[in-house]
């Protein structure tokens, strides 16, 4: 590569990067803090269909939109779903605003995400994330009960949320 495009890739973001060759801090960096994945999902058995619920994971910092315990989350809620490069593709309900499903079909990160915003609130200013939508937390709802706290919105671009370009495709096309 000559000294042009060496320069000239240094100059983009890490996050248009192909995600392949990203380190585990960029990866990491990619998540918006919008909580919308922590929110508790329930899957029709004989369909394969996903809802959302607007009831959070008891792990889900409401507020803040993140993890209380991220790194042992895992112990602490079993179902719980680790995202990387080969689960990417194998998790139908990731929002349609996620930084990994938007990057994995080669769009850019919207304005408002704390990555390209600079600020940790734009996602939130944005109306993207669940603070302020979160009903309830597992565990406070009886299973018979689940079924009333179903939402389309976790599902859905926000309206009035910009949608990202699509530059800086990925190589990989999704399933």
């Amino acid at each position: 590569m000559d000294q042009s495009k060496k320069k000239a890739a240094a100059a983009e973001p890490f996050w248009r990067k192909p995600l392949e060759e990203l380190t585990r801090a960029e990866w990491e960096a990619l998540c918006d803090g919008c909580g919308r994945c922590c929110l508790v999902k329930l899957e029709d058995e004989d369909t394969g269909r996903i809802y959302f619920t607007d009831i959070a994971c008891k792990l889900l910092d409401c507020g803040a939109c993140r993890c209380r315990d991220y790194p042992r989350r895992q112990k602490k809620v079993p179902d719980c779903m680790k995202l990387d490069l080969a689960t990417l593709d194998d998790i139908p309900w990731l929002p349609p605003t996620c930084a990994y499903r938007l990057r994995r079909i080669g769009r850019d990160l919207p304005d408002w995400h704390p990555l390209v915003s600079g600020d940790p609130d734009s996602v939130h200013k944005a109306g993207v994330s669940v603070r302020g939508r979160v009903k309830a937390v597992e565990g406070d709802v009886e299973d018979d009960a689940l079924m009333d706290h179903v939402v389309a919105w976790p599902g859905r671009w926000p309206a009035g949320a910009k949608r990202p370009s699509a530059r800086g495709a990925q190589t990989k096309n999704p399933k």
